[in-house]
């Protein structure tokens, strides 16, 4: 169990808790990974280690993780000047009482070189079903690249790309101010947005029959299936979520596939049942789930 600390309050306008790793079990943490809160870094690292959180979990600061320090702040829609301001002001306020490493030449001096200059590090997390079904993903991550930004996939460095869900960040902090880091960041993610755009119209054009037919199975799997992989899971919500983009669905949003998304993962499924769950229980448990949500929402 987290321990309030109101007295923390000064970073974040809601209390916050916080949540020591070392008195966590693993699945424990694995949630918070789960939730975007910790990353993989600070779930699997040693000694003294944890984060505070506040009560909408927009905001985290991980402590002793990379870094001695790791404010997040996480905003729905490409919201980065708001996501920004927020963390600004919790590093202000930190600053206040602490002394950051910093170098009038190089900037905040970071343990990892890449990050040494600014420390900021801006991401965004964009859906590209249609950059992947034309095969010009991998000319479009090409293209990011040589903009200095880099494409991974859900929880960032190291991990796999999961229901064609794509981060996409800056590279290098060094040698940019945090205003140049937003503004390219917001070039490259329009230029995304228009190729995705792009795609989707040649899809439409030249198959639609096939898109969708893709988009209705996935639809009717997730609320008939009796049993649902984590990596089947993000597959078929990945076609209804393309669905909903393209306006073939009528009464279903977005935010019910962001909310499944995070309940149906392996380690939310076990906090909800009490209990440690094997693969095939938390397969069955899933596609339950799903059955569930989907009829609340009748036909779309």
């Amino acid at each position: 169990m987290p321990w309030s600390l109101p007295s923390r309050k000064d970073l974040s306008d809601q209390p916050l808790s916080y949540f020591d790793a070392c008195d966590l079990e693993p699945s424990q943490r694995a949630l918070l990974v789960e939730r975007h809160l910790i990353s993989p870094a600070l779930e699997k690292g040693d000694g003294p280690r944890g984060v505070l959180v506040n009560e909408q979990e927009d905001l985290s600061v991980m402590i002793n993780e990379e870094d001695h320090l790791r404010i997040q702040v996480m905003q729905s829609g490409f919201q980065v000047d708001e996501a920004w301001a927020i963390a600004r002001r919790s590093e202000n306020r930190l600053a206040e009482d602490l002394s950051f490493a910093f170098s009038d030449k190089w900037g905040y001096l970071t343990a990892c070189p890449s990050n040494t200059g600014t420390g900021m590090r801006a991401s965004i997390l964009i859906h590209l079903p249609g950059l992947v079904l034309t095969q010009e993903m991998e000319g479009v991550v090409r293209g990011v690249t040589q903009m200095g930004f880099v494409v991974r996939g859900l929880y960032g460095e190291g991990s796999d790309v999961s229901g064609n869900l794509f981060q996409v960040s800056n590279q290098v902090t060094l040698g940019r101010s945090e205003v140049e880091i937003l503004e390219a960041l917001d070039k490259v993610v329009q230029q995304l947005v228009q190729c995705e755009q792009n795609a989707r119209g040649t899809l439409l054009g030249d198959i639609r029959s096939q898109i969708e037919d893709k988009v209705w199975r996935a639809f009717g799997i997730l609320s008939h299936a009796r049993l649902l992989s984590s990596q089947g899971f993000m597959n078929l919500s990945s076609a209804v979520r393309l669905g909903i983009g393209l306006e073939l669905f009528d009464g279903i949003e977005v935010g019910t596939l962001n909310e499944l998304m995070v309940r149906t993962k392996p380690f939310h499924l076990q906090n909800q049942a009490g209990r440690p769950l094997d693969s095939p229980e938390r397969d069955r448990v899933r596609a339950d789930m799903a059955r569930r949500r989907m009829a609340e929402l009748g036909n779309p």
